[in-house]
């Protein structure tokens, strides 16, 4: 039986996408091997639809920066390398909740100076109040054992939201338009150990490498490190491109009463790309691959230019407050409508 939708329905859902998709192929709808293959066309064209940036996918987030530590002092044994390892402290409280939440020492992944040093070492695991361990790869290098020696905790390196895809601005990391967006080499060629702590005035986008599992753990690095607590607004495109029936968020369509974050009036987009897709890669088929490529081509067309205020693009716009600013004074003009000036249209009374 050939798949077919309802005359007063839209392809909506993925069950609905896949039937819309196998209308155009003149195939039947339940078969399983067949609606598997078609499923993973239709995820696969809407995650190469989202490789540009749609206003629908724009998500916001905050960062909430933590605050140095540096209550009471602190010994180091250099005995062996798991002494060199252990941060002993007196008068501290690295296990404490201050008034945000957080521990006093921040977290794994903190990092702490030892007795003015600029060596940055890493911290693995809190103990207690008075016991840290460092990591394996940053151990204290002295020569000489520390004893009640100064010492400041501080965070540089904080996670972004878990579907972090892109920012969205790609000159400010930050809403506020102060905290500049580098890459990674200009970032460590300002800031090669980053120990000094201030307002962060440039950020650069790191990559952790996975843990765990294979998801990505983007992270944003500032510089100068944090020196308080502050609250920093960023705006990003995410990688949950579909939500669930009961509105969880999602990378992709699976259940059947899944459906994508495109808007509806756009959904049918997936379809035609998923249909270029299999056009091309699997019946070889350059002239249908190309029409329907053409299909997605004009209704994205249709899609950018409805556009919303968040969505930044060039445009001529005329010169409002110029024309205010000359108009009622003919004395300004040159004997007709338009002066022979430079300006996007320049009136002249």
């Amino acid at each position: 039986m050939a798949a077919s939708l309802s005359a007063t329905d839209a392809p909506s859902t993925l069950s609905e996408l896949r039937t819309a998709f196998l209308d155009h192929l003149k195939e039947a709808t339940g078969v399983t091997a067949i609606n598997t293959v078609v499923d993973r066309t239709l995820n696969i064209a809407l995650h190469d639809m989202h490789q540009e940036r749609w206003w629908w996918s724009e998500r916001r987030s905050t960062i909430r920066t933590y605050p140095p530590y540096s209550t009471g002092s602190v010994d180091v044994a250099v005995t062996d390398l798991t002494t060199r390892r252990t941060l002993t402290g007196t008068s501290t409280a690295w296990n404490t909740n201050n008034s945000f939440g957080d521990k006093n020492a921040i977290a794994a992944g903190a990092k702490v100076e030892l007795a003015g040093s600029e060596i940055v070492h890493l911290i693995s695991t809190i103990g207690s109040d008075t016991s840290i361990t460092l990591d394996t790869t940053t151990p204290y290098l002295g020569a000489s054992a520390l004893d009640d020696a100064s010492y400041t905790i501080y965070q540089d390196e904080y996670a972004l939201a878990s579907d972090f895809r892109a920012p969205v601005d790609l000159r400010f990391f930050d809403d506020d338009r102060t905290i500049r967006l580098i890459g990674a080499q200009e970032f460590y060629r300002l800031y090669a150990r980053n120990t000094y702590r201030n307002t962060p005035k440039h950020a650069t986008l790191i990559e952790l490498g996975p843990s765990g599992s294979a998801a990505l753990r983007r992270r944003v690095l500032f510089g100068p490190a944090p020196a308080a607590s502050y609250v920093i607004p960023y705006r990003y495109t995410t990688t949950s491109l579909a939500v669930s029936s009961a509105g969880a968020a999602q990378t992709s369509m699976s259940a059947t009463s899944d459906e994508p974050i495109v808007p509806a009036p756009f959904r049918m987009g997936i379809v035609w790309k998923a249909l270029a897709l299999w056009f091309a890669s699997r019946q070889k088929n350059a002239a249908l691959s190309t029409q329907f490529d053409g299909y997605y081509t004009t209704l994205m067309v249709r899609a950018r230019q409805d556009t919303t205020s968040t969505d930044d693009r060039p445009r001529l716009m005329p010169g409002v407050a110029h024309y205010r600013a000359h108009a009622r004074r003919p004395w300004l003009g040159r004997g007709g409508r338009y002066d022979g000036g430079t300006a996007f249209d320049r009136l002249a009374y």
